[in-house]
């Protein structure tokens, strides 16, 4: 008996000091390399190590929302953080980058940004898209589809009823045979077009090797802006990984990972 409460309590003492040198995030999917390259470049500054866990920003508010610890919350829009700020869960929201929505295309397809949306309404195109309301790339998506509309009337509804929502809910998002559900969808032939970030090309075109990656065209473009929010209760060290992750070196970062950064300064003349 009293050897094993001499294990619980330096299991208990030695779990509490990893705790201590630890700072959690919890992160939209898109992230996923960038943190952890943040995560790297702040525990070598530091000292401190950065662990995270990703999911659509949506499932992870609500995880957070049912008592969930965690440092940080980096969701890829500025809804859910504000929605924390707003219901006493966050103590500040700040935004942090932008991304930009891209087309991942089979060639078969031949898109283009000038015939974007007539190949998005083809009926013989299938689209593949991210979950709205639990995946703020789905959100963004649907946004896209109301400029549609006002461009083609009736747009909206044909798009709506097309698209496949292939990843970004509460119980997609697993691989699919080794591969992101979106790759796995392309490759397989279930859509021909998924709508996505940009940010994810490198992920996408290592799974999908011939997949054609097209910018939505600005004029129908709708965002995305990513925000930050330190949570209620966090260690005081997240207000210093918040600032890093908004600092010039940070913003840097960022910009290696097809992000749009926020806050670097202007070119030396």
């Amino acid at each position: 008996m009293w050897v094993l409460l001499m294990f619980a309590l330096c299991f208990a003492t030695t779990s509490g000091l990893a705790r201590a040198d630890e700072l959690r995030v919890l992160a939209a999917g898109s992230l996923r390399e960038v943190i952890g390259a943040i995560g790297e470049r702040y525990k070598a500054a530091t000292g401190t190590i950065v662990t995270a866990d990703f999911g659509p920003s949506g499932v992870l508010r609500e995880r957070i929302e049912k008592g969930e610890k965690a440092d940080l919350f980096a969701s890829a829009d500025m809804g859910h953080p504000l929605q924390l700020l707003a219901d006493g869960w966050a103590i500040r929201v700040d935004l942090f980058t932008r991304n930009e929505l891209c087309a991942f295309a089979a060639p078969k397809v031949g898109l283009t940004q000038a015939n974007f949306m007539d190949r998005l309404l083809d009926a013989t195109v299938k689209l593949g898209t991210s979950t709205p309301k639990a995946d703020p790339a789905g959100d963004y998506t649907w946004a896209m589809f109301h400029k549609i509309d006002a461009a083609h009337e009736g747009a909206f509804t044909t798009l709506d009823q097309k698209a496949q929502q292939i990843v970004g809910g509460p119980t997609n998002n697993a691989p699919v045979d080794g591969k992101d559900p979106a790759a796995a969808a392309l490759i397989a032939g279930r859509i021909d077009v998924m709508i996505g970030y940009c940010s994810g090309a490198k992920r996408m075109q290592s799974q999908v090797p011939d997949v054609q990656m097209v910018p939505v065209p600005k004029n129908i473009a709708a965002g995305p802006e990513y925000g930050l929010a330190i949570l209620k209760g966090a260690d005081a060290r997240a207000k210093d990984l918040a600032l890093y992750m908004l600092s010039p070196e940070g913003q840097q970062i960022f910009a290696q990972f097809g992000f749009a950064p926020v806050g670097l300064p202007a070119p030396a003349p």
